[in-house]
């Protein structure tokens, strides 16, 4: 096994004024030595790994790292840029630029060794000596924890931290028997790490054993913590280290456990239940997190661990001194209650821009599926039994089983049920996403009044927010301990509904049916310029982030107008308008990787054979590899198709009932052969411009072909996320 660094992978004069530029820089060393066989395919994760989280850190660090198929072996490369390039750290740019690189199926020992020098990285010692040294070959013998020729050694203070990222050879066998594994941290030596083996570990000692109970006096307070990131390579391990090294100068014991790539240890639970508060650093959902129920909690990302662990720690001593236990833990949450996506939105020291769009999102990701179902259901109903079938009687008093309007009226009652839980379901997960389950009850609650009170898809957002908010103000009352188990069951549900159920019903829920109806008969009244210009502006959105909240934005607008048993003529051509637009980017990137394949590499071109599936059944994200890669040319591409098929649509008159389903609703479709043409003319302006756009770079190295050793053409592609609806 060669060494994870070598002098061939280290620049200390990089010259490169972007983040995607030094990734460049950095890259082509490691394919110029064949530990990366397809460069662009290995930018495209490194970049798919960027868009999820800035990976600067304070103290001029930038950590660009992915897991890619397209990786041999573990590689790290090094490079100092002396006028410091941007990463998105809130103290500026980076001078000290690390591009890790793991295989997909990276085995524990190798993944481990990386994630010791992530935690080295938050040693000032460390990081000065890379910033003052000489040669290539001295960066990457302290690197690896060598000594460096003609340097006299390691500098002082540093010597035990870098032991632990040593070659393969030296470590493999320990690191291996670590991999993963909790880490305990007291008052000790700031030298003895988890890297050292397994003696580290929460049953080390007296002061992380069962004996020390929480009610022992005179011990240090106590803390245990997990952390994780998308990646579990770096972030996961720097968040740990930031946290230990916080705690020792605070005289406070912390215990971590680290989620990382190469699996994980679960803490001793005589030491979770020794704790005296609990910290989740994670941008991923945190495992088995009934395991830390009762305890006081602070939730924040992965990076506020890094570059404010002090912080952290303050404040959950204070929670502790104050008696504040989180509903969801005192209620003992079940495992899946962190495998929600919008578990975490709204973290500390995040805007409220920031915390309301995932709120928002939160119920819009949830209520989609409803969305899609409801309307394909309606949808059928009218093709089978014609746009009378609403009007037809319910199924419980009239179904013939031979008569094909019954069926058709089945399915029109069905996908009308379905549609009927839109507004609650959006409303209880915003709440959700605000407060976590105890937001559910007054949420649903609040968007069922909605629906009563005619207030609709507005009345259902104000019913989610305010449900939210009136569940964290009840949250914040300090309560005594015996009664902390019936706030999530009895109290919380009962104080919330009501305040809510009075909102709605006697404040707000008439003025926000006067604003729906409005909305609505301003949408029924568009004609002309003013449709066509709405359907550009639609068509923009849906282009803009390829399934992000902006596109979800245009879809939730969309679906809105047509979540009525008889929707009006304006409105279904508004959701004609916004899918079409959603599929161009997809088809247009397989059109583009089919009539000019030599502007884009092997990965790319096996990604544009499953983007004609992808587009031709509305699910953009088929084009976010693509972006991912390219978003200069790709995305700007993408809205001009966007906007030119939008505003097409809305000029033809093209109306949809169904919110989903692509070419395979067509036959719904009013106009469809112009509405296939908008499509189309959208197809050809975006495969156009990027393949213009794209001709005019300089090529890329292995976009024509591999060469020996190059990518196997059959390689998995880079987008690694499960496409969805929209």
């Amino acid at each position: 096994m060669s060494e994870m660094i070598t002098a061939d992978l280290v620049d200390l004069d990089l010259s490169a004024d972007s983040k995607e530029a030094a990734a460049r820089a950095l890259a082509e060393r490691m394919v110029a030595l064949g530990r990366v066989t397809d460069l662009d395919g290995f930018l495209a994760d490194v970049a798919a790994r960027e868009a999820q989280m800035p990976t600067g850190l304070d103290g001029g660090i930038g950590i660009p790292h992915c897991r890619s198929e397209h990786v041999t072996e573990p590689t790290l490369a090094f490079g100092r840029s002396a006028a410091g390039i941007d990463f998105g750290a809130a103290d500026g740019p980076a001078d000290l630029i690390f591009l890790i690189a793991a295989p997909a199926g990276a085995d524990d020992a190798h993944l481990t060794i990386l994630s010791s020098l992530a935690r080295q990285l938050m040693n000032a010692e460390f990081t000065d000596a890379l910033r003052s040294a000489a040669d290539a070959n001295a960066a990457a013998a302290l690197i690896r924890g060598e000594e460096p020729d003609g340097t006299g050694g390691v500098p002082e203070g540093i010597e035990d931290s870098v032991d632990s990222v040593d070659s393969v050879d030296s470590v493999a066998v320990p690191a291996a028997a670590s991999a993963g594994a909790a880490t305990g941290i007291a008052t000790g030596s700031p030298d003895v790490g988890p890297e050292e083996g397994p003696q580290n570990g929460p049953e080390e000692g007296p002061r992380n054993g069962p004996d020390d109970g929480p009610a022992e006096r005179g011990r240090p307070f106590r803390v245990v913590a997990v952390t994780s990131c998308p990646t579990g390579i770096a972030h996961t391990y720097m968040a740990a280290e930031s946290l230990e090294k916080a705690g020792r100068e605070a005289g406070v014991e912390v215990v971590v456990e680290t989620q990382g790539s190469a699996g994980f240890t679960r803490l001793d639970p005589a030491v979770i239940e020794a704790a005296d508060g609990v910290i989740f650093a994670h941008d991923v959902p945190v495992r088995d997190k009934d395991r830390f129920a009762g305890k006081p909690t602070v939730d924040t990302g992965v990076k506020a661990a890094i570059n404010r662990p002090g912080e952290l720690i303050d404040e959950v001593r204070g929670k502790a001194a104050r008696g504040e236990v989180t509903a969801a833990g005192a209620a003992g949450t079940d495992g899946a209650s962190g495998t929600t996506p919008v578990e975490r939105g709204g973290k500390p020291g995040e805007g409220y821009g920031t915390k309301l769009r995932v709120w928002l999102m939160s119920g819009v990701s949830y209520m989609v599926p409803f969305v899609a179902a409801g309307g394909l259901l309606i949808a059928l109903g009218f093709a089978i039994g014609g746009y009378e079938i609403n009007k037809a009687p319910s199924v419980m008093d009239h179904f013939v089983w031979s008569q094909a309007d019954s069926w058709a009226a089945l399915l029109f009652q069905v996908g009308g049920v379905a549609f009927a839980f839109l507004v609650p379901v959006l409303a209880g997960y915003i709440a959700y996403g605000m407060a976590d389950r105890p937001g559910l009850v007054p949420g649903f609650v609040g968007g069922s009044i909605a629906l009563t009170v005619n207030a609709g898809f507005l009345g259902g957002l104000a019913a989610g927010l305010i449900s939210g908010a009136v569940v964290m103000a009840i949250q914040r009352v300090r309560i005594p301990a015996a009664l902390r188990g019936i706030m999530p069951v009895v109290v919380i549900p009962l104080i919330s509904s009501a305040v809510v159920g009075f909102l709605m019903f006697v404040v707000i829920g008439k003025p926000i049916a006067s604003a729906q109806k409005a909305m609505t008969d301003w949408l029924s009244g568009l004609s002309g310029a003013n449709a066509v210009l709405l359907g550009a502006l639609l068509g923009l959105m849906m282009c803009f982030d390829l399934g992000g909240p902006v596109n979800k934005v245009a879809y939730a607008f969309a679906t809105a107008g047509i979540a009525v048993a008889d929707p009006s003529d304006s409105a279904m051509k508004i959701m004609a308008a916004v899918m079409a637009a959603g599929m161009v980017p997809p088809l247009a990137m397989a059109l583009a990787t089919t009539v000019r394949g030599k502007l884009f590499n092997a990965a790319e071109r096996e990604n544009g054979k499953a983007a004609w599936v992808l587009g031709a059944s509305f699910i953009s994200e088929g084009a976010i590899p693509f972006a991912a890669a390219d978003p200069l040319r790709v995305i700007p591409s993408s809205m001009v198709g966007g906007a030119l098929t939008g505003a097409l649509s809305m000029a033809f008159g093209a109306t949809l009932r169904a919110p989903h389903g692509g070419i395979f609703v067509v036959p719904l479709i009013g106009n469809p052969l112009l509405y296939l043409v908008a499509i189309a003319a959208g197809v050809c302006v975006t495969t156009a411009l990027v393949i213009v756009l794209k001709g005019l770079r300089k090529p890329a190295p292995g976009a024509v072909s591999q060469g020996p050793g190059g990518t196997d053409p059959s390689a998995p592609s880079p987008e690694a996320k499960q496409p969805v609806a929209a």
